[in-house]
């Protein structure tokens, strides 16, 4: 099975390359143009992800694997939205920052 990761940071295409993971005892191939670290990290948090779904339920493989897709899309979702929020925030204080500044200035 091939699953392809796909970096949001990077806009430029740059030659992919294959890296083997292990996932829940299973082994994956993930092709990336992201860092094996990175690539690594992403597929030890899905792991990480799984193992805890497994010890703390008697569940089926798919069905751990649809519920930790659940938790990290969760997880991903409310990091979104604070994220938006601080963005948000900055923004108020820089328009307050510079009409502070230019009302001294």
């Amino acid at each position: 099975m091939q699953v392809w990761i796909l970096p949001t940071e990077r806009l430029v295409a740059h030659m992919k390359k294959a890296l083997d993971v292990t996932i829940l005892g299973q082994k994956f191939t993930i092709s990336s143009d992201a860092d094996e670290s990175y690539m690594l990290k992403v597929a030890d948090y899905v792991d990480s992800k799984m193992q805890e779904l497994m010890q703390s339920k008697a569940s089926a493989k798919t069905n751990v694997a649809m519920l930790a897709a659940l938790n990290i899309a969760d997880e991903y979702h409310r990091l979104r939205d604070a994220h938006d929020a601080i963005m948000i925030r900055l923004d108020q204080l820089s328009k307050k920052l510079s009409v502070t500044m230019s009302e001294e200035g």
